[in-house]
């Protein structure tokens, strides 16, 4: 052999059978981002042909809204399709800038962040400032909420009303987080069903302000739920959501709902009693359902004092604020329906006066905040407390 042939002689001269002679197959498969493209087009036909999104109670058309929901709810699938989105069927995605590590985890609202965290904050050589930024609480993540079909019957009337006009969408002004309200983040309906408040707002020692937080209860359309804290809701919505006004044939209306020209006219409120009476204390289940024309707060400064609030302070367990509305009425209705579990006792205040209070009730917090849903919905007159079971029932 000749060494001083090159390779490519070898090829050009000894390969006979073309043996090396190989080229690169075309693959007929899509990559990931043309099926992604391609999925799109499909939903900017459906639009096309019926002037409409695909409805998740529509079989056929199930599949094509879980598409959607899944593209509005991934920032970046909406930014790789912004091109393509022709009939405004994505959102904007609005991205603010992390201040310190606490915004950082604070944004994780699907829980990112919560995994394999055993020994992250282990820190070592770390100043104390430092240390406490970096102990910052994660978020939650979302799961599968096993009790769904009870929330499911409520998902459906509200959009039904949505749809009829009976309940219209509007912007999340900051601080309206309030509890059983209906909210849209990126196209997803969810209800706000519990607050638990753990921080509450306070000035440390060096003048920094922490702001009142603590975990949530979000259930969503689609049958998962969330404990996202109380400041990360509050985020994702200024930013990109949106409030579900109540039902224009209820009765009340909460603050996150309303308009600059509706009149509030009260708080409807739940305490429990601090009492050392054992008489008081062993009861559970015990609650006042009261209403005040002031800020609750303002109402019970002096409950040790006054024989309707037991002579004995209280804790605000929660309030509703009313709008346009006779909170007196709504009281009484309140009043009427739990009447059956009314506290039977006797009060003295300090001049020895006997007196009877009639706003203290032994009934569950849960079924307390489910009747007032049901006086908003108009939906009571179907419903009566059971007492002796402490539950409501249908009549």
């Amino acid at each position: 052999m000749d060494k001083k042939k090159t390779l490519q002689d070898i090829f050009d001269e000894e390969d006979e059978f073309g043996l090396l002679d190989i080229k690169p197959k075309v693959s007929a498969v899509r990559n990931d981002d043309e099926r992604l493209i391609a999925s799109f087009a499909e939903l900017n036909e459906f639009y096309e042909k019926h002037q409409r999104e695909p409805h998740p109670n529509h079989g056929s058309e199930r599949s094509l809204y879980a598409r959607l929901r899944g593209i509005r709810e991934n920032p970046s699938k909406i930014e790789q399709l912004r091109a393509y989105d022709r009939l405004g069927l994505l959102p904007e995605v609005t991205t603010k800038p992390a201040a310190s590590l606490d915004d950082i985890f604070a944004e994780d609202e699907f829980g990112l962040l919560d995994e394999d965290t055993q020994g992250l904050f282990e820190l070592k050589n770390v100043r104390p400032l430092e240390r406490e930024r970096a102990e910052a609480e994660f978020v939650a993540r979302r799961k599968s909420c096993k009790d769904f079909d009870k929330y499911e019957p409520r998902f459906k009337e509200v959009q039904r009303d949505l749809a009829s006009g009976k309940r219209k969408l509007v912007d999340f002004k900051q601080n309206n987080l309030r509890e059983g309200v209906y909210y849209v983040h990126n196209g997803i309906l969810f209800l706000l069903e519990k607050i638990n408040i753990s921080q509450k707002e306070h000035y440390k020692p060096d003048g920094k302000r922490i702001r009142e937080d603590g975990r949530t209860r979000c259930i969503f359309e689609n049958g998962t739920e969330s404990n996202m804290l109380k400041r990360s809701v509050e985020k994702i919505l200024y930013a990109n959501g949106q409030v579900v006004t109540e039902n224009e044939d209820g009765v009340a209306a909460t603050f996150a709902a309303i308009a600059e020209e509706d009149l509030q006219t009260g708080f409807i409120y739940v305490l429990k009693s601090k009492s050392t009476n054992s008489a008081i204390r062993q009861i559970a289940n015990l609650y006042k359902i009261g209403f005040s024309k002031t800020e609750v707060e303002e109402r019970i400064k002096n409950a040790k004092e006054e024989p309707t609030f037991l002579m004995a302070d209280v804790q605000v367990i929660t309030y509703f604020s009313c709008y346009n509305l006779n909170p007196q009425k709504l009281e009484q209705l309140l009043h009427n329906f739990f009447g059956k579990s009314c506290l039977e006792i006797d009060i003295f205040d300090k001049k020895g006066v006997r007196h009877t209070p009639r706003e203290w009730f032994i009934a569950p917090l849960n079924s307390i905040v489910q009747a007032i849903d049901l006086i908003q919905s108009g939906e009571i007159m179907k419903y009566r407390y059971d007492a002796f079971n402490q539950q409501i029932v249908t009549l």
